[in-house]
């Protein structure tokens, strides 16, 4: 085995988790076949076996990858200089992503409806992004002196989640851009 050989298979892997990311944000988990997938991802259907037995396998893998990308996004925002901007920038993700999101809804969001319907371990395990979000959240509504902070927290991703139903429903990203603006306006309220 060389050294590039496990960069390569890597590589098909991370591009099937991203491919079937995409699909199962547009189409749905049921909607979506791992035949689309692999070719989604410019991968022989063949291989998508190799890496995943099953196509919960891959929607779990998803959700790893999504749960990983959000603790990212999260720890980009550590520059920003009080936990109120950090508040204010964790809702301007969904006015970055309005457009897709009123097309498809929200990438956690959708997912988590989805799946919840199951009782399989993945209704939780999609839940996870979220989770690492609202603790986040929480636990900068803390450092601002908040002693209700797991209810602002709460309240927090309930607009913004709120507002991505809403944008979605009425296939109008104006609306997210005005629920965060409002998001912006009540976090200045608790400083």
């Amino acid at each position: 085995m060389t050294d590039s050989e496990p960069r390569r298979r890597g590589d098909k892997r991370d591009r099937l988790v991203a491919g079937a990311g995409d699909l199962l944000h547009r189409q749905g988990v049921a909607g979506t076949t791992l035949a689309q997938v692999a070719e989604e991802s410019g991968v022989p259907p063949g291989n998508v076996y190799y890496y995943f037995k099953t196509k919960d396998d891959l929607v779990r893998a998803v959700i790893e990858a999504r749960t990983a990308e959000v603790r990212a996004l999260l720890a980009s925002f550590e520059t920003r200089r009080s936990p109120a901007a950090r508040l204010k920038a964790l809702a301007h993700q969904w006015v970055e992503m309005r457009d897709l999101v009123a097309r498809y809804g929200c990438p956690f969001g959708t997912l988590t409806s989805e799946l919840d319907r199951r009782d399989d371990g993945l209704d939780e395990a999609a839940a996870e992004p979220l989770a690492v979000l609202l603790d986040w959240a929480q636990a900068q509504f803390r450092l601002l002196g908040r002693r209700d902070a797991r209810e602002l927290a709460v309240a927090l991703l309930a607009g913004v989640q709120g507002g991505a139903v809403l944008t979605n429903a009425f296939r109008d990203p104006d609306l997210m851009s005005a629920q965060v603006r409002h998001l912006d306006r009540w976090i200045d309220s608790l400083t």
